[in-house]
């Protein structure tokens, strides 16, 4: 019989398993990391402070690179571009100089004069295309807004197609891709 009582008892002793969890969630939960040393702490605020720089250093590289990029970009459009200014103000004189021969002339001596002005206007000419500006191509093309100006419209005739250039009014003239001055022409409709 003690034996008997031995076992109740112990049975009653222990505790549930529902003690047993609500305990295990009340108990505050057990810090295993030990609290670091000052020293360790301060290698790490240093960590931090390195790492902080090293990606400040890495990001003003960047932008010394993108802005020699650029600036080399700059320099290149510079350098392509620089007879801009020159040719808009050469044109009118290669328009004047057009004009010029497009006179009639019923001497010898005009004829020369001619000849001598359209020499000059040659080597314009030729100076301007070494300097990569071109004649914008007009007449028989169709219309193209940011290469031509429309003037006048008149209504087409014969094999002339809607939109077509027939008449140039004033040369117009691109530094490379660039429109210095657009031609002035006049439009079938």
């Amino acid at each position: 019989m003690k034996e008997h009582q031995k076992e109740e008892t112990t049975e009653e002793e222990l505790p549930s398993i529902e003690e047993t969890a609500e305990e295990a969630i009340i108990e505050e939960p057990v810090d295993l990391a030990e609290e670091p040393t000052a020293e360790e702490s301060e290698v790490a605020i240093l960590t931090a402070q390195l790492s902080e720089m090293e990606d400040k250093f890495l990001r003003a590289q960047a932008e010394i690179a993108n802005m020699r990029t650029r600036f080399q970009k700059e320099r290149e459009s510079l350098a392509k571009y620089r007879s801009q200014d020159l040719a808009k103000n050469l044109l009118p004189a290669v328009d004047n100089l057009e004009r010029a021969l497009q006179s009639e002339v019923s001497d010898e001596q005009g004829a020369n004069l001619k000849k001598g002005i359209e020499m000059v206007l040659e080597s314009l000419v030729h100076a301007l295309k070494e300097a990569g500006i071109e004649e914008i191509p007009a007449v028989g093309t169709p219309f193209d807004p940011n290469l031509h100006q429309a003037v006048q419209t008149i209504p087409a005739e014969g094999e002339q197609k809607a939109d077509e250039i027939i008449q140039v009014l004033q040369k117009g003239y691109k530094l490379h891709e660039r429109v210095l001055r657009p031609t002035m022409v006049i439009v079938a409709q």
